[in-house]
């Protein structure tokens, strides 16, 4: 009889660890995911951060008295690569679209500038980059949300705890992005 005893005891403790081994598993792909989504996010803004300096350099000819506009963007465009956190990364982003807003705003002013080629090819790119740039934070968040609640959910919660994992910062829309816009006639 006690021979049982000690074989189903024996059973569950392989049982549980085999769970808490699974729940630690999947919290650690979770994670990953997170990661893999930031890094892909990563990809895109150094694609967009390398047609900048093109953008700058063909537009240079064009816009000689918006000098701090252009000089905007390519401090812009600095302080972004050298971002390291999300939060950072998150303010770096809302003050180069600010600049780049603004420069193809400026544009307009400019109907030969409008004409080039490789502004618009390089205006374009960038647009199409901006709109990748937006799916991806949005998988993301999605990402960081599904991670986020795992970790708080139980018994998940508990390994979480035990074995250090933390929340994640989601990608958040800074105030300034959440402003009217103005319209002036």
């Amino acid at each position: 009889m006690e021979f049982i005893a000690n074989v189903v005891l024996w059973g569950l403790l392989v049982i549980v660890v085999i769970y808490i081994i699974k729940i630690y598993n999947n919290l650690v792909m979770l994670r990953r995911n997170v990661d893999k989504a930031w890094a892909n996010i990563d990809v895109i803004l150094k694609q967009r951060y390398d047609e900048i300096p093109k953008l700058v350099k063909t537009i240079k000819g064009y816009m000689k008295y918006e000098k701090e506009t252009i000089v905007n963007v390519i401090k812009a465009r600095g302080i972004c690569i050298k971002a390291k956190t999300v939060d950072e990364q998150g303010k770096a982003e809302d003050m180069l679209t600010g600049a780049l807003g603004k420069l193809f705003a400026l544009s307009e002013k400019y109907p030969e500038l409008k004409a080039n080629q490789d502004f618009t090819h390089l205006e374009s790119r960038i647009t199409a980059l901006e709109n990748q740039i937006a799916d991806r934070r949005e998988f993301y968040n999605d990402s960081v949300n599904v991670y986020n609640i795992k970790i708080h959910q139980l018994p998940d919660a508990l390994i979480a705890s035990f074995a250090g994992f933390k929340d994640a910062e989601l990608f958040k829309i800074r105030a300034r992005e959440r402003r009217d816009v103005e319209i002036e006639f």
